[in-house]
């Protein structure tokens, strides 16, 4: 369970007798919306409302109702630190969840907002950085710098990065795994229940499968760790240790040091960066687009055609025409 925390001020414009009506309404609607929301999700509302308010703060303006004018001038602010357009819609997502759980109209539909939202869309890039993908160019690299005898934070490394290739799993679905999440098919490969994920906040579970290689390394991990039972991915103190679940941020660092060792650039590497190259190799390979969505757990086709619009780019008909052409 995850508490959505909506962060107000204590200089809302209002009455003391209305400001403690409005903060009364705030506290009922965080406890009925508690678990409410995915993790990732009540971070981000808790994140924009509390930036919002310290930034209100600044001005010596209320954040809740909040005035046009200040939600302008924070969007300008954002946008001036370099957020991306999709980032500013999400923030302004955030403004509205907080004045409709206070029971206060809606501000960021005024034509003001949309404007300037607008105009802030056309003169920031929209276009954003794609991870770059692990494939299994990359993987091969990786493995051969981990070497025939790795240590223990390299066994499990490594089993991170082919388990998280094997189930194009999200940092969140693959740090969230167990032990009683695995189960051994008997012929080197193992499938893995994957109990939520964020295309299923309700917890139906899809099941994925996790190949000979990534099963080998898993199990290798598994014994040398002693991991008889709870989450298979842990963190590691000095001297071997266990710790507790790995974080969902840890697998990006955890992806850029096995980068890094590899000779990879660790910069273009992130938490996504085995989903990409998984995709990437899947669409390569030829495999159709319902089958690479079942697999990624993905609604809709389009982040799938992001993955692969480079190997598209190269596939396409100016592509082929080259290729007649002989040039």
């Amino acid at each position: 369970m995850h508490a959505l925390v909506i962060t107000s001020a204590s200089t809302v414009a209002a009455l003391p007798a209305v400001q403690a009506k409005i903060e009364e309404r705030l506290r009922t609607y965080a406890r009925q919306a508690d678990g409410a929301f995915a993790a990732n999700t009540a971070r981000a509302i808790a994140g924009d409302t509390k930036a919002f308010a310290a930034f209100c703060a600044t001005l010596g303006a209320s954040p809740l109702p909040a005035a046009l004018a200040s939600i302008t001038a924070f969007l300008d602010a954002c946008a001036g630190l370099g957020h991306k357009p999709a980032t500013l819609r999400r923030r302004l997502s955030s403004l509205a969840h907080m004045h409709r759980a206070a029971g206060l109209d809606d501000p960021t539909k005024a034509a003001e907002v949309r404007l300037c939202l607008r105009r802030l869309a056309r003169q920031l890039p929209g276009r954003q950085r794609q991870a770059a993908p692990i494939g299994e160019a990359e993987v091969a690299q990786i493995i051969a710098a981990v070497g025939a005898k790795p240590g223990l934070r390299q066994l499990r490394d490594t089993a991170l990065l082919l388990v998280c290739r094997d189930l194009l799993a999200r940092r969140s679905e693959v740090v969230a795994l167990d032990l009683a999440d695995l189960e051994d098919a008997g012929d080197g490969t193992s499938r893995a229940l994957i109990r939520r994920s964020k295309t299923d906040q309700e917890g139906h579970g899809a099941v994925g499968f996790v190949g000979r290689r990534a099963s080998f390394w898993l199990k290798r991990w598994c014994q040398a760790a002693g991991i008889t039972s709870g989450p298979v991915f842990r963190a590691l103190a000095k001297g071997g240790r266990l710790g507790g679940r790995l974080r969902a941020p840890d697998v990006a660092v955890i992806f850029k040091e096995l980068a890094e060792l590899a000779g990879l650039d660790p910069t273009l590497v992130s938490g996504h960066s085995c989903r990409v190259g998984m995709c990437q190799d899947l669409i390569g390979a030829g495999y159709e687009l319902g089958g690479i969505m079942q697999a990624g757990r993905w609604r809709s086709p389009s982040m799938v055609a992001r993955y692969g619009e480079r190997l598209a780019a190269g596939k396409g008909v100016v592509a082929q025409y080259e290729g007649r052409r002989g040039g």
